[in-house]
């Protein structure tokens, strides 16, 4: 890692189907922001749900995040490395930015070391999901069989149901289940049982939409970069330690 450079991880930003009002400013603030930490940003993660639906065909991506797509083929071709990690609402999302953006593509959490710190980053959602209608949505969506036959259907009826499902969602869970103890967090303890298998330093994860630093042990933490709905909060790696922030108070709105 470059000296004077930084690592920034941001998650969840949740962006919809255009024409969205709402999501189109919450695009303009991410591009905004980036734009912030384009000139010391050794590497960018984006952790997943950064579209609140996406389904690409052969030839054929979703209408909109213009801007968003747009700033990261820019900071590609800047030679910053942004990585991108597949969650649960972007699950269908197939090889689009690795080809037109040179970005890197995970659907698995993935191990990084940087500057001799050991670093397990993923989205989250795969990280503890006992409950049966989370494994039911996780064989639908990465279903090959499934997915070629939600191709098949005319895009119409196709995103207008994935978004209805989207929305009826999230208004059912609400933006985030509040913090209720370690035991109670699936993030956490898929973090405490790797480290019965070899130290990490960093954990870095998204998807509870719920910025938390928690300790693991005297030398693992655990942290989440909640989410861009409404906190804007995001973590960065300063070559030595990793800190979350948010955007909201700082940003200039540029309407």
């Amino acid at each position: 890692m470059p000296p004077n450079k930084k690592i920034y991880f941001a998650s969840d930003l949740h962006l919809s189907i255009a024409p969205d009002v709402k999501s189109l400013r919450r695009e303009k603030e991410f591009v905004q922001w980036l734009n912030t930490v384009k000139n010391d940003a050794a590497a960018i993660f984006l952790l997943g749900d950064m579209f609140d639906f996406w389904f690409e065909y052969r030839h054929v991506v979703p209408r909109g995040f213009i801007r968003l797509l747009g700033k990261l083929a820019e900071l590609t071709d800047e030679g910053i490395p942004v990585h991108f990690f597949i969650g649960n609402h972007d699950q269908w999302l197939r090889d689009y930015l690795r080809c037109e953006m040179n970005i890197h593509l995970y659907r698995e959490p993935a191990e990084f070391s940087i500057n001799e710190k050991l670093f397990l980053v993923g989205h989250g959602n795969i990280t503890g999901m006992e409950q049966i209608v989370e494994r039911t949505i996780n064989f639908v969506f990465g279903n090959r069989i499934l997915r070629r036959l939600f191709a098949m259907l005319h895009p119409f009826w196709g995103f207008t149901a994935a978004i209805k499902w989207s929305e009826h969602a999230r208004k059912r869970r609400g933006l985030y289940k509040p913090f209720i103890g370690p035991e109670y967090e699936p993030i956490y303890l898929y973090a405490q049982n790797k480290l019965a298998e070899k130290h990490v330093d960093f954990f870095v994860f998204g998807h509870r939409h719920l910025a938390m630093d928690m300790r693991l042990n005297e030398n693992s933490r655990y942290i989440n970069t909640g989410e861009w709905i409404k906190a804007q909060s995001y973590a960065v790696f300063d070559g030595n330690d990793v800190t979350l922030h948010s955007f909201k108070a700082s940003f200039q709105r540029e309407d």
